[in-house]
């Protein structure tokens, strides 16, 4: 076994493979920028390597530093992670001329199934089911273009070497098949060093549905499943969980049998994932193989008992697999909620900044487990190892951790598992609620969201899921009646005990005591529920709108800023922050700004005018911090409701900012290459 390893990655993935390597008594080596010296990553490994400036181009996708951190060190393996150079064949034949062994597949299966247009040839070959397209290169826009209609749109426009969403566009005539091909090469660059495309049918439905295969070097494969990872954003994964609520026994066999025969083809060994598109009725078709880890890889994991990153360094190793295919059962469920550092209220836009507080759910042990190095097979009907649910949370950061411009938004996966779906869906509920990440713009209203979502509780979703659910972006989540007054009823409680600690202030008058009232009005936005409560050592009773009455319990005190209460029964938790003479509250999706005032001082209340936001619809603003790219507009150009108007990049990714509605150009306030600010101004109207 080897003795130390190098991880050529950052972020939470290096921090996943230093865990399972400790674990296996092997040393660590980090590598790390400039953006990422004080890194979690950096600080729990045994060496760290520094090799450059902030973006990826001049430092984690420089193969030559890599290799002198390699040399440096005298590691003895390397773990690719996912991106950068995990798919790179020229850095896995670098490393088997260094005599180094690469945690991944051999180069040949590298070149034969990373690069997505000769490996959806060799599908073809295989007799492997292919989605219609051209796998050829693409000289330019206009033969896109030309390509595009002659397919049919919708199509599909592809970075050859893409992945993570980068360099994916979807196009519907031939305007966006123009301006698509240009930002997917332009990111395939940036991204990859490799800015070949192709364009592929795209199937409109479809469910976004892999299998996980793990092979040895003695010619043993197998498949450990599948994952379902149909709700994305912008060809972004953002939820994902195993098994898939969609496929029967037969076709999860056939789908796992041809990802075995697809990778036995090509000699693959250790980890790797083939993506298949599926459709409503079962159809499925061959997408690409990413010959790396995946980053939804924790759900596997969780259901089979199988550590991926110990298996992968045990292959490259020389090691047989433990297990036969017979030996992979699937014991219960497992979900993944990706936590990124974008703004849900802002069209998902990237944000960056500090950690001010990062405070994850407590993890705790779930589903099958095993020992290092000794892998217990999981079966149907066996009782979890610890608990009946469990948390999990891969992460790469820490509070007062900076979130930087130059890398993936991802912040954390948080999983949970459970005998089956419904139950893991409920611990993700609460697992969510109780997640604290402040200082930034972050998903996690969203997630909180989707979780409550009749169609993903359904599982009638598919990869148009966010799409179709949320066509003008994401607002907040809208809790029902029910609901909004078990919040009441918790916040007039809360708000009883902050009025006893304001009661019992020092320096009163003698002669004058201040009473904690009985009847109040809890004003959750706009909406008002009138509430009478009757205290005692245990907790309150509330009778909300003259009616239910609900039994609140906490040991919440003010300043808090997470709140773990029962009430009427069953557990709730709110997120706390104070504002002027309230609460803003935040559960299961929702923002609500919260008041409690007397019913004389509520009266009054309805009287006050609403202070009106500033009217900003002249002005085109940067939606979040990023590099403006290009600006396609001048002065005086009179422009068209949906016309480009500058792309702004940020955290790897172009952004086409559009016209809302016909105007006429009035001033540029930002030129390319211009670094800006969120709402810094771009652009004026007339």
């Amino acid at each position: 076994m080897f003795k130390k390893i190098l991880i050529a990655n950052r972020g939470e993935i290096a921090c996943r493979v230093i865990k399972t390597a400790k674990k296996m008594g092997i040393a660590t080596v980090a590598v790390y920028s400039d953006a990422d010296r004080n890194a979690l990553h950096v600080r729990m490994a045994d060496e760290a390597v520094h090799i450059g400036p902030p973006p990826a181009n001049q430092s984690y996708i420089v193969i030559d530093k890599i290799m002198e951190a390699i040399r440096q060190t005298g590691a003895e393996a390397v773990h690719p992670g996912y991106g950068f150079l995990s798919e790179n064949m020229n850095f896995a034949a670098a490393l088997e001329k260094e005599g180094v062994a690469f945690i991944g597949p051999p180069s040949p299966a590298i070149e034969a199934m990373g690069d997505k247009i000769t490996s959806k040839k060799l599908a073809q070959e295989a007799g492997v089911s292919t989605v219609p397209g051209y796998m050829g290169l693409i000289a330019d826009a206009d033969e896109a273009v030309k390509i595009s209609a002659q397919i049919g749109y919708p199509v599909m426009i592809k970075a050859s070497a893409g992945g993570g969403g980068k360099g994916m566009r979807i196009a519907w005539n031939d305007q966006e098949a123009r301006e698509g091909f240009e930002s997917s090469k332009n990111e395939a660059a940036n991204s990859f060093g490799d800015d070949r495309i192709f364009i592929e049918k795209f199937v409109t439905q479809p469910r976004h549905i892999e299998i996980q295969v793990l092979a040895d070097q003695h010619g043993n494969c197998v498949y450990l499943h599948e994952r379902e990872c149909s709700i994305q954003r912008r060809n972004q994964k953002v939820i994902e969980e195993a098994p898939s609520p969609f496929l029967d026994e037969a076709t999860r066999r056939a789908m796992g049998e041809q990802a075995v025969a697809l990778a036995k083809a090509v000699g693959y060994t250790s980890a790797g994932t083939v993506e298949f598109i599926v459709d409503a009725n079962k159809n499925f078709y061959f997408l690409e193989m990413n010959t790396r880890l995946q980053v939804e890889h924790p759900v596997t994991e969780l259901i089979t008992g199988v550590d991926l990153v110990e298996q992968m360094i045990r292959v490259a190793a020389g090691e047989k697999l433990p297990f036969a295919q017979d030996d992979l059962k699937i014991n219960g469920w497992a979900i993944e909620s990706r936590l990124y550092a974008e703004d849900p209220y802002r069209n998902f836009l990237p944000s960056i900044g500090r950690l001010t507080r990062y405070r994850p759910p407590v993890e705790t042990a779930a589903g099958p487990l095993q020992d290092a190095g000794k892998w217990v097979p999981a079966h149907p009907g066996d009782a979890p190892a610890v608990a009946q649910t469990g948390v999990r949370n891969d992460t790469g950061v820490y509070e007062g951790g900076e979130i930087s411009m130059f890398y993936d938004p991802m912040i954390a996966k948080l999983c949970t598992w459970a005998p089956d779906r419904a139950a893991a869906i409920e611990a993700m509920r609460g697992a969510l609620d109780g997640f604290e990440v402040e200082g930034i713009g972050h998903n996690l209203p969203f997630l909180s969201a989707v979780m409550d979502h009749p169609r993903f509780v359904s599982g009638d979703i598919s990869t148009a899921f966010i799409a179709e659910e949320y066509p003008e972006g994401f607002q907040g989540a809208t809790l029902p009646d029910a609901e909004l007054e078990r919040i009441a009823a918790a916040v007039a409680a809360m708000h009883r005990v902050a009025e006893i600690r304001r009661t019992q202030i020092g320096g009163r008058l003698d002669n004058h005591e201040r009473r904690v009232g009985q009847n109040w009005v809890v004003f959750l936005d706009k909406r008002e529920f009138p509430v009478r409560i009757n205290a005692d050592k245990q907790g309150s009773t509330v009778e909300v709108n003259g009616g239910r009455s609900l039994r609140v319990e906490s040991d919440w005190k003010p300043g808090m800023p997470l709140a773990r209460l029962t009430v009427d029964g069953a557990p709730l938790t709110l997120k706390v922050d104070a504002i002027p003479a309230g609460l803003r509250i935040r559960t299961r999706g929702a923002e609500i700004r919260t008041h409690v005032r007397r019913p004389r001082s509520a009266e009054l209340a309805r009287l006050m005018p609403e202070k009106l936001p500033p009217d900003t619809s002249r002005f085109l603003l940067c939606p979040m911090p990023g590099l403006v790219v290009r600006i396609n507009v001048a002065a005086g150009d009179e422009v068209q409701e949906g016309q480009a108007l500058a792309t702004v990049e940020a955290m790897k990714m172009e952004n086409i900012l559009r016209a809302e509605r016909k105007g006429v150009v009035k001033a540029i306030n930002a030129e390319a290459g211009q670094s800006l600010q969120v709402d810094e101004v771009i652009m004026e109207f007339e």
